[in-house]
């Protein structure tokens, strides 16, 4: 017969549930204690990893150091105890090693999915370190340490993944910005003007795009006149009229006069139907009209090239 002194075996059960929660910060500190002993070990198995070896290329001791810090931050987090933690403090400390790695694999061009398993691939070296130094590797303790480093090691994953769609939403930004940036190009046509051939859709971020592109090519290339041509746009609105508008008013105040060019007749009537003053902008039939008009405003004289056998006057 089992006696339950101090009370009835509901008590005893919360007596064992509070002795359970008195050990977890043992168990959990031990284990840093270990990370720190197979600090060294641990990051050279880990050079080899793919995750490591992918992107620290230069050598393999710079795998090696990348692999001490982030073991180093994981002996942090257990003798924290928060092992389920994202916001451990010891995670901060390499969150941009683990982005900058996380980065490195969504360039290479692998899934989210991948990288978790390569991250999760990183448990087997640490738990065979780990059972090595158990003399009963099935006994309870040994259990529970190994649990611990499986609750670590799986937040780990988590913080990983958590920069890996931090690095995917970066990088599909940056490459947005790049795609704007190319699709509105300024063109130099003649000494003193230029030209933006705008193809495509216009939206606020790209129509800012245009203005600030267009701007700095008035200053940086001394500009005095600036044609936006729209034959590639395949509708204008109120809000892309609201645009161009501005665009001229800025650059107007940047000491250019700009002169907007294919506007077909179907935009035309667009325009109108609107009641979209544009009255005060100039505007031309096509590119090559607008720079015969700059250059006139330039006093160069625009001639068509006599034909082939026939003798200038």
């Amino acid at each position: 017969m089992v006696r339950h002194r101090g009370g009835p075996q509901g008590s005893q059960r919360g007596d064992d549930a509070v002795a359970e929660h008195d050990t977890a910060p043992g168990v959990a500190r031990e284990l840093g204690g270990f990370l720190e002993r197979r600090r060294e070990q641990i990051a050279q198995r880990w050079a080899d990893a793919a995750l490591f070896r992918t992107v620290f290329t230069v050598s393999r001791d710079e795998a090696v150091e990348a692999g001490k810090a982030v073991v180093d931050a994981l002996a942090e987090v257990a003798r924290s105890g928060r092992l389920e933690d994202l916001r451990a403090p010891g995670f901060g400390t390499v969150r941009d090693q683990l982005g900058r790695m996380a980065a490195a694999r969504v360039r290479a061009g692998f899934a989210p999915s991948q990288i978790a398993d390569e991250v999760a691939g990183l448990r087997a070296p640490v738990a065979a370190l780990l059972r090595a130094e158990s003399a009963d590797p099935a006994d309870e303790h040994a259990h529970a340490s190994m649990l611990a480093l499986t609750a670590l090691l799986g937040t780990l994953r988590l913080v990983v993944m958590e920069t890996t769609v931090n690095a995917g939403e970066e990088l599909i930004a940056r490459q947005r910005q790049q795609l704007l940036e190319v699709a509105t190009p300024v063109i130099q046509l003649w000494e003193g003007v230029v030209a933006v051939p705008l193809i495509g859709t216009l939206d606020s971020a790209r129509s800012q795009i245009v203005m600030e592109s267009l701007l700095e090519a008035i200053v940086g290339r001394r500009a005095r006149y600036a044609i936006l041509d729209i034959t590639g746009v395949p509708t204008v609105d109120s809000l892309v009229a609201q645009h161009l508008m501005k665009t001229v008013a800025a650059a107007r105040l940047m000491g250019a006069e700009c002169i907007v060019s294919g506007i077909r007749p179907a935009i035309a009537q667009t325009i109108v139907h609107l009641g979209i003053d544009l009255g005060s902008i100039i505007t031309r039939a096509g590119l090559a009209d607008a720079l015969a008009y700059a250059l006139t405003q330039q006093g160069i004289v625009v001639s068509p090239r006599p034909a082939a056998g026939a003798s200038p006057r």
